[in-house]
């Protein structure tokens, strides 16, 4: 069986868009440089690729249904409501039988939690900074604390979100009470207080090749112009505030200048820190030196940031790879680490439906424009992905809804016009009506398209067929609208065709079926305006209080 060509969807969680009262913006958006960067370095390498961006944990089943890529490229740092479920994206993605870029859900997990990371590095006899954790609630145990200075942060954050300067406290006091109580009012998580480790940082990038992790040249971020009383630290201002002191005073150093035997043991500590936290492809180590250039290891960062102007970038250029030849690697590491599992996957084909009965159906209220015009045709391979996803993103279909979905479409390209399932394609056909952002969305949806010109895209698709041992019966199996086109007549349209197609070759009644829950109230009034009365309906056939409501027209 030929392997199949390599493809890739670039997920990445869409950042919020009101940022007025939003903190910590700047990092939030920080991923449309990664996707930027991504997207750039695959069209060099020509590989087909198409970028989607989800808010929520939820939305990624919906996603990956209506994808037909091999690889996933992982940019996805977290969700507008959760966070932390952005650590289980890759096993999700797999689930569906699809590569998955970066580490695995094992090693975010265990690298997010700073004191449970913590914990297994000390397991694995690695030096790390003295540590105690203040849960929400709870005072400042005195008794326990080791000597200062400290460093406070939120246990559960990346990006140095809740890292600045007033996180550095010199001694035990009402200083280091307020520090705690502002992590656990913003985040309601626990406070990790961490021995600050005076002296030179280092961040050390590592990438997996060949199975084995390659170390890439060491950084060292310069401080010199900080004045005394400032903490040498690269918090949030460091990282995301342009108009900072510390933005613009922590440049890396490439090599980091450091004795040779010591540049050893920093790269046999990160190494092993790795391992400890099973993260075993692309990510980045923190260290700091003591005034003895004594190392600990501060954290594993599982998920590092991956655009142009960082350090992880940095590196890749100090070792001499091209970025293209880092994303080229990336997805080469996810393939080889996922090949085995697709390939068990792909060796039990999905059965060959005779007929789909999907009941779930996008409709819209026929609109009373008139004026715009609409290309109906049969659909052809290069509509299928564009299909799929208008499917996923009205939120009507579950995945395995959608997963049928491209059964049937698919059984309807491969049969062509003579087979069973009768599939066809709304296009709009006005170039005011698609205009610019028309474009911009096929060209999105599938880049690779036959379909140059945008007065034909897809916006519309209808699969009906004849019911099996009926005379004249036909089932109208799928309809469905983009959202950014409904309203405009587009699904009355299709039925109207397929009523007339369905007419043409000697049918006499047409049956729609669709859920009785609420929001499906607007497409069962849909059908009820275009002429079809409701005849039966099956009790809890969906599910405890989602009833099968069926649908017939004569014609």
């Amino acid at each position: 069986m030929p392997r199949r060509k390599t493809s890739v969807l670039v997920l990445y969680n869409s950042p919020k868009k009101a940022y007025a009262d939003q903190t910590f913006a700047e990092s939030e958006a920080g991923v449309l440089a990664e996707v930027q960067a991504v997207e750039k370095a695959l069209s060099k390498l020509r590989i087909a690729h198409r970028t989607v961006g989800i808010r929520a944990f939820e939305e990624l089943a919906a996603a990956l249904s209506a994808s037909d890529e091999t690889v996933v490229f992982n940019l996805v740092e977290g969700f507008w409501e959760n966070a932390e479920q952005a650590n289980l994206v890759p096993s999700v993605v797999r689930s569906f039988g699809k590569a998955c870029t970066g580490n695995d859900t094992r090693g975010l997990l265990l690298s997010l939690d700073k004191w449970q990371s913590k914990n297994l590095l000390v397991a694995a006899g690695l030096p790390v900074p003295k540590g105690l954790l203040v849960h929400p609630g709870q005072s400042v145990p005195v008794r326990e604390l080791f000597e200062g200075p400290y460093i406070v942060k939120p246990v559960g954050t990346d990006a140095s979100e809740g890292i600045d300067r007033t996180s550095v406290i010199r001694k035990p006091g009402r200083a280091l009470r307020d520090a705690v109580r502002r992590i656990h009012d913003r985040w309601s998580e626990p406070a990790l207080i961490e021995q600050y480790i005076e002296g030179r940082e280092l961040n050390i990038s590592v990438i997996g090749r060949d199975g084995a992790v390659n170390v890439l040249p060491l950084a060292e971020i310069d401080f010199s112009a900080f004045e005394a009383d400032r903490p040498r630290i690269v918090g949030y201002e460091a990282k995301w505030l342009a108009d900072s002191f510390e933005y613009h005073n922590t440049p890396r150093v490439i090599p980091a200048p450091l004795p040779k035997r010591l540049a050893e043991r920093i790269r046999a500590l990160a190494k092993d820190a790795c391992r400890a936290l099973s993260c075993e492809h692309y990510c980045r180590v923190d260290f700091r030196l003591d005034r003895a250039n004594r190392p600990y290891v501060l954290e594993v960062n599982a998920n590092p940031d991956i655009s142009p102007d960082a350090g992880f970038a940095a590196a890749i250029e100090a070792a001499g790879m091209s970025y293209e030849a880092f994303v080229k690697l990336t997805i080469d590491n996810a393939l080889a680490r996922g090949l085995s599992r697709i390939s068990s996957c792909r060796g039990h084909p999905r059965p060959r439906v005779a007929r789909a009965s999907c009941p779930r159906f996008e409709g819209e209220t026929p609109s009373t424009r008139r004026d715009t015009r609409y290309e109906i045709r049969w659909c052809q391979p290069s509509d299928r992905q564009i299909v799929l996803s208008f499917l996923a993103e009205t939120g009507f279909f579950r995945p395995d809804e959608i997963e049928t979905a491209r059964e049937v479409l698919d059984a309807a390209l491969a049969e062509g016009p003579q087979g069973h399932y009768q599939s066809f394609v709304a296009c709009v056909n006005r170039e005011s009506d698609c205009g610019l952002e028309g474009t911009r969305a096929l060209r999105r949806i599938n880049p690779k398209s036959e379909i140059r010109n945008p007065k034909s895209l897809p916006v519309g698709w209808v699969c009906f067929g004849p019911t099996p041992c009926t005379i004249g019966s036909f089932d109208v199996y799928w309809i469905g609208v983009a959202p950014s086109w409904q309203g405009r007549g587009i699904g009355g349209a299709l039925t109207a065709f397929a009523e007339k197609c369905v007419a043409e070759r000697g049918g006499r009644l047409i049956v729609i079926e669709t859920s009785s829950r609420e929001v499906y109230l607007p497409t069962r009034r849909f059908y009820e305006k275009l002429g079809y009365a409701q005849v039966a309906r099956v009790r809890d056939f969906y599910g405890r209080g989602d009833d099968r409501v069926i649908f017939t027209k004569g014609l």
